[in-house]
């Protein structure tokens, strides 16, 4: 940790993978189909299970929950022993969850097929988010939005299915959906055969410095907290959004199922637009930069979410998901600097940890909505970017973005 020169950035493949890219973001798309399935079919399963919205929060966490323990712990053992063939097991992971919702006759089999596709989450994403990064001919930070960019669109997709699917021909339609899944096998089969080809290529060759000169370790330790603390932030209010959304829409207007369906995409599309957006202002401007315009760009619209009404709430609702979701990709960028050869522990932490925090929070947030109803919810959390104001203790790095 001595070095005091900033190396010059060098790509990590020979040029970027394009198809690579491409097919592990839509291998992305498909997973997070999967996973978005489940909350989008939550008024459903709680008309037919007679759930309270405490129970609600705790499909959540137990999805979340699993995905957000497991993550870490592959994350840090696949960036010593990668597993390249470990993402079509992920994908089947999930694909059995399905069928384990379809068919479900009582709450705790509900329970159990939300933790299998959080595992097949936690399988999946450290490796992807590797093989993201790999192929990204060192623009680190539109690879990973176009790979983040599938599974935001993935969960944009499942509101939609579950609206014009499953709502009108019933749970077990959940089942239909595994064709998919197998065609997601499939795809990531093939890319996984890339990815160990690929490392028996680099087997004797010298890795390229890191981008970034190296920082203490109490000045990394604490960057990688505010991170998480700001991922945990935005995670808590997105799972605010994507849990309770429709109730709220329900609730307090009067809107159909359908109709909630509808909004809720409109959302979860403008965060899909916010990711690339995200990626290519952080190459360009740094992730800090990014991060700073996200999360405190964002307070203005969600404090005046809980007082608007229909025609406004769509629009804040649109504003929010382009802003706010345009930090993620900064933030593992630039967690992945900030750590160099973690990059499958940094994946576990941001998209596993710091997601199963919000997956607590959801599961608090539905306790709250059944103490003090759903729009006190979205009250107390349009405060949750102030949070955002921890990002003035990042370091500064954009001295090494501009070398």
């Amino acid at each position: 940790m001595a070095e005091t020169t900033t190396p010059v950035r060098q790509p990590a493949v020979d040029g970027t993978v394009t198809a690579i890219i491409i097919a592990v973001s839509l291998g992305h798309f498909i997973n997070d189909v999967m996973q978005s399935l489940l909350a989008a079919i939550y008024p459903l399963l709680k008309d037919g299970y007679n759930l309270d919205f405490w129970q609600i929060g705790i499909l959540t966490l137990a999805f979340q929950g699993t995905a957000s323990l497991l993550q870490p712990v592959i994350g840090l053992y696949t960036d010593k022993r990668p597993l390249p063939y470990s993402l079509p097991i992920g994908m089947s992971s999930s694909l059995v969850g399905l069928i384990v919702l379809a068919f479900a006759h009582s709450y705790p089999v509900l329970v159990l097929g939300s933790m299998l596709i959080g595992l097949g989450s936690a399988i999946f994403h450290p490796e992807s988010s590797r093989v993201a990064r790999l192929a990204s001919g060192g623009r680190f930070g539109l690879a990973q939005s176009v790979f983040q960019l599938g599974g935001n669109f993935g969960q944009a997709a499942g509101p939609l299915l579950a609206a014009f699917v499953v709502v009108p021909f019933g749970q077990q339609s959940v089942s239909w959906f595994t064709i998919g899944s197998m065609v997601g096998i499939v795809l990531l089969w093939r890319v996984s055969r890339w990815y160990a080809g690929h490392l028996r290529d680099r087997l004797g060759r010298k890795m390229p410095p890191p981008m970034f000169p190296a920082l203490p370790r109490r000045t990394i330790i604490t960057a990688l907290v505010v991170l998480t603390i700001l991922t945990f932030s935005k995670n808590i209010y997105m799972a605010s959004l994507s849990s309770y959304y429709t109730f709220y829409a329900m609730d307090r207007f009067g809107v159909s199922v359908q109709g909630s369906q509808l909004m809720l995409f409109g959302f979860l599309a403008a965060s899909a637009a916010g990711l690339v957006l995200g990626g290519l202002f952080g190459d360009r401007f740094g992730a800090k930069t990014v991060i700073w315009f996200s999360i405190l760009g964002v307070l203005p619209f969600t404090l005046a979410l809980p007082y608007a009404n229909l025609f406004w709430i769509n629009v804040l609702a649109i504003l929010i998901g382009l802003i706010l979701s345009s930090a993620f990709s900064a933030i593992v960028v630039f967690a992945q600097e900030l750590v160099p050869g973690r990059v499958g522990l940094i994946a576990g932490i941001f998209f596993g940890l710091a997601f199963g925090f919000g997956g607590i929070g959801a599961a608090a947030l539905g306790v709250l909505a059944d103490s003090r109803g759903i729009e006190y919810v979205f009250w107390i959390c349009s405060f949750l970017p102030l949070l955002g104001l921890l990002t003035i203790f990042l370091p500064d790095m954009n001295k090494g973005h501009r070398a």
